[in-house]
């Protein structure tokens, strides 16, 4: 049967990109010549009237339509039960394994189940290991217990493979997570800006707050252990580039964040940064970019689970009728970035 509940506009938009993340959304057929294909398949476009959209490839055949030899449409869901296979194997083993192994049991290559594993996870094995590991590691350390305890629990070796891990990830101490960051230093202020009041909290590692109407006491709770700190000497600088940033919106990458979710929200938030300014994105699009294309709905919750405001643009995505969708802070701050950044 037909597509009727996925627009059909925008499947022929990604068929004329060659979009690779719509693979496996749907199989695109082609009446005159009978077969059906990826929406990335790189054979000549076929003319607009002669092209219906199916949910996948038994639909299409159900229609009397053939596979494309050239893209092989039907492996796609191969693909798809690769990943999901070597995500429990990863899960169950606790730790990173090896490439080739996985490959192996995909009946893959290594370089290509490299790259089908990225497509659909936005992070390569042994990066979506690392984070799992990290994860459990953050995950037990706010709650009771020993450090090291919960360091080993989490499939690390040792404590010292525990730093060189979270390196740059987990910005605190184990400790200071574990104890509402007990032993951190947070130097945070509250600034006016043409969007209102904004707050700014930052760690050595880089900012970790970034956000409108609030003060102290979302630190506070948060990080009721940790000692926060008003302003600076070191922090004003930081602070200085964050507002200039933010009143001409555009390239962030030179300012330092200290953030942490899970892997696939920090797969969202990559891609998140990668949306250029005075440009949008749908839920759906930004799904698809982390090769989830059927989590859209997961997808805004890493969007709305984002806690550093305009540094890491959720105010980018929008709904795909084109609406502002949401946003945490309120659809007039949403709606004048938006419009900064598109003068």
């Amino acid at each position: 049967m037909t597509m009727t509940m996925i627009d059909s506009d925008n499947c022929w938009t990604a068929v004329l990109a060659r979009d690779r993340a719509a693979d496996g959304r749907f199989v695109t057929g082609v009446l005159t010549t009978g077969i059906y294909c990826r929406p990335s398949c790189a054979a000549r476009h076929p003319r607009r009237e002669n092209v219906r959209f199916f949910a996948d490839g038994a639909a299409a055949r159900a229609e009397g339509l053939r596979p494309c030899l050239r893209c092989s449409p039907d492996d796609v869901s191969r693909d798809e039960r690769a990943v999901l296979a070597a995500i429990a194997t990863i899960k169950a083993a606790g730790q990173p394994l090896a490439l080739a192994a996985l490959a192996g049991e995909a009946g893959y290559s290594p370089a290509h189940f490299q790259r089908v594993f990225k497509r659909h996870t936005g992070l390569s094995p042994a990066a979506y290991a690392r984070a799992l590991m990290t994860e459990r590691a953050a995950d037990a350390l706010t709650g009771e217990g020993n450090v090291t305890e919960a360091i080993y629990a989490a499939g690390y070796s040792g404590p010292s493979r525990f730093y060189e891990g979270t390196q740059g990830r987990l910005g605190m101490t184990p400790s200071a997570w574990a104890n509402g960051g007990k032993g951190a230093v947070i130097h945070w202020a509250v600034v006016d800006t043409t969007l209102g009041s904004m707050l700014v909290a930052a760690t050595d590692k880089g900012v970790c707050r970034l956000s409108f109407n609030e003060g102290r006491e979302a630190l506070e709770k948060r990080f009721p252990q940790a000692e926060l700190i008003e302003g600076g000497e070191a922090f004003a600088a930081l602070l200085g580039d964050v507002v200039a940033a933010v009143e001409a919106p555009g390239d962030f990458a030179h300012i330092p964040l200290d953030v942490k979710g899970t892997a696939f929200q920090e797969a969202v938030w990559r891609e998140l940064q990668r949306i250029p300014a005075g440009e949008t994105r749908t839920y759906a699009q930004l799904a698809a970019a982390v090769g989830r294309p059927k989590a859209v709905r997961a997808a805004g919750s890493a969007n709305g689970a984002n806690n550093v405001a305009v540094l890491i643009p959720c105010h980018r995505v929008i709904n795909t009728g084109g609406g502002l969708g949401g946003y945490a802070y309120g659809l007039e701050i949403k709606r004048k970035l938006l419009q900064k950044e598109s003068q």
